[in-house]
């Protein structure tokens, strides 16, 4: 018996919701006494996973998934499991996983419990909590088929090293023509900004700048923290923002450590996407604005006076 992980990579490199995967996949697989396995596809360094608690790796490597195929990952997935005698399969929260999960679910014909929270509760069931609801809820799902397949919420857990003298072992599936009947053929993104999926910091606009020739002060603070820019659906709709840094129920939902909220009133569906944002910091003029209720920090003043002075105390602290 053993636990089974997919590793999210881009350009070979292993993404931080793969850190987060293993860091809970690790104590779980502790806690059942197993081994815990991870499935790298086309990812480089492979032992590297080791410091994070997985006993071995399965390298898939193959040019046909150099662009990303749910069906093929899926099946490939399928194939570990059964090699590995696994019972428990784990995925991120990832847009990639989110594509994975369904399938794979009815490949194992295996429970599925979505933006888990927890480990499962010691006793006779299988049971976890998740965010339902736009993360206004918890959940107690309880799984009761024999392979169970769970995705972890962003941000739930956090990244722990685990060492481990992880064992890398090729690992070729069959793979069939239909696997691979959807093709990806671009792919277009900011690669010198930082993800909002793998985002711990957010920053994000709405309304209140006015315009988008004005956004450079929201660039300057998230190159300042590290963060990925973000922004509210009116702003996308306007086309002063792509509508990929939409955030929202309508839009991304997103759970980083801090979201910083700059001109946003705070209608209730963009508060829903943001919801599960450990702290939340508005900076907004009008003292009466929703999101001041749901926020853990607030400033009330003009965004174009706050937002210099504070990149201008951060720069002096850095």
């Amino acid at each position: 018996m053993s636990i089974l992980i997919y590793i999210d990579a881009e350009n070979g490199k292993v993404k931080k919701s793969a850190y987060e995967v293993a860091t809970y996949a690790r104590s779980l697989a502790t806690a059942q006494n197993v081994p815990l396995v991870a499935l790298a596809v086309n990812v480089e360094n492979p032992e590297k996973l080791g410091s994070y608690g997985v006993d071995k790796v399965l390298t898939l490597n193959d040019e046909k998934l150099q662009h990303f195929s749910a069906k093929a990952v899926a099946r490939a997935l399928q194939q570990a499991a059964a090699q590995e005698d696994v019972k428990v399969v784990v995925l991120s929260a990832s847009s990639q996983a989110k594509h994975i999960a369904p399938l794979l679910a009815i490949y194992l014909k295996a429970d599925y419990a979505a933006n888990v929270i927890s480990l499962p509760e010691n006793g006779s069931t299988f049971s976890v909590k998740s965010h339902v609801f736009s993360n206004k809820a918890i959940a107690i799902q309880q799984l009761s088929t024999p392979i169970k397949l769970l995705s972890i919420a962003p941000n739930a857990f956090g990244v722990k090293e685990n060492p481990t003298n992880a064992v890398v072992t090729p690992f070729v599936p069959t793979l069939a023509d239909t696997d691979f009947d959807v093709q990806v053929t671009a792919v277009e993104k900011g690669t010198d900004k930082v993800s909002l999926d793998e985002a711990a910091i957010v920053v994000s606009g709405g309304r209140g700048l006015k315009g988008a020739e004005n956004w450079g002060i929201i660039e300057e603070l998230a190159e300042v923290l590290g963060a990925a820019t973000a922004c509210s659906k009116p702003v996308a709709d306007m086309g002063w923002r792509p509508h990929a840094e939409h955030v929202g129920q309508t839009g991304k939902p997103v759970a980083p450590n801090l979201y910083i909220a700059i001109g946003i009133s705070g209608a209730i569906q963009h508060l829903a996407g943001v919801n599960g944002s450990k702290v939340k910091l508005v900076i907004n003029n009008d003292p009466e604005a929703p999101f001041f209720k749901a926020a853990d920090y607030g400033v009330v003043g003009d965004a174009f006076s706050v937002v210099p002075e504070l990149i201008k105390k951060l720069k002096a602290r850095q």
